[in-house]
């Protein structure tokens, strides 16, 4: 059996209710025991029938499991035992979360490009950013680039006037054939 800890891995769980609906229904159930920080359960054949509810403290976690193993829910008495390891909603409180990394084949064998070296060797903004095109050529502007081009004459505007307010009554349309 695993140590105590603020994550508990239910299982036999009716696997006919929908995901969200057993999420909510897990999380009603075990919220009257403490604060449900997160409650992860997948439809996935393997993962059906299985959930995990993270607790914000094992307290909480270990009153709940105390209260409702065995208990019947939608018909099918819960297995609730500690999870194996802490959730990453905890260590990401803590501050200990560590990105998980993917296999794929060139992380396989070793080979890592520059541009994964660049994403991922250090903290957001760590990196050099490309120096963004200033516009200018050899020191001088560009003509065609960033000028506003002049306004046209209002002579057109003038012509037909939209004025809402005008006496002038509308001409009626004649649909009638």
């Amino acid at each position: 059996m695993a140590d105590p800890n603020c994550s508990l891995y239910c299982t036999n769980l009716p696997d006919k209710l929908r995901k969200h609906d057993l999420r909510l229904s897990l999380y009603m159930l075990f919220s009257t025991y403490g604060t449900v920080l997160d409650v992860v359960a997948m439809k996935t054949q393997k993962m059906r029938g299985q959930a995990h509810i993270v607790f914000k403290d094992v307290q909480a976690s270990t009153q709940a499991m105390r209260a409702l193993q065995g208990f019947e829910f939608f018909g099918k008495q819960m297995k609730i035992v500690y999870a194996k390891g802490p959730s990453d909603v905890i260590a990401r409180l803590r501050g200990t979360y560590n990105v998980p990394t993917t296999t794929s084949a060139s992380q396989a064998t070793g080979a890592s490009t520059e541009l994964q070296k660049s994403i991922f060797s250090g903290p957001p903004g760590s990196a050099a950013l490309p120096s963004k095109p200033s516009g200018e050529v050899n020191g001088e502007p560009q003509a065609g680039q960033g000028v506003k081009r002049p306004r046209e004459d209002e002579s057109d505007e003038e012509e037909a006037p939209m004025d809402e307010d005008s006496d002038v009554p509308m001409e009626a349309s004649s649909d009638e054939d």
